[in-house]
């Protein structure tokens, strides 16, 4: 399980930049399998442009509902 200081740092990205957090926001509102697809096709496109490992993370953590809840909740509704 990701812990808090996981979720806080991912939350505090997004306070930093708007565009980080409507991004956050409109992933975990999807659908738990859709989002899983969505971060999966995401995940692909960023190792063959080498990411880092913890952005890589980052893009596993968000397929984990309880994540996305906790994330959701934190930043609001998309829109």
């Amino acid at each position: 399980m990701i812990g808090d200081a996981y979720i806080d740092a991912i939350v505090q990205a997004a306070a930093r930049d708007a565009s980080i957090a409507r991004v956050l926001r409109e992933i975990c509102a999807l659908d738990g399998d859709v989002r899983a697809g969505v971060l999966e096709l995401v995940g692909a496109h960023l190792r063959t442009h080498a990411a880092a490992a913890d952005v890589l993370e980052c893009v596993r953590a968000l397929r984990e509902d309880a994540v996305a809840r906790r994330i959701a909740e934190r930043l609001g509704p998309p829109g």
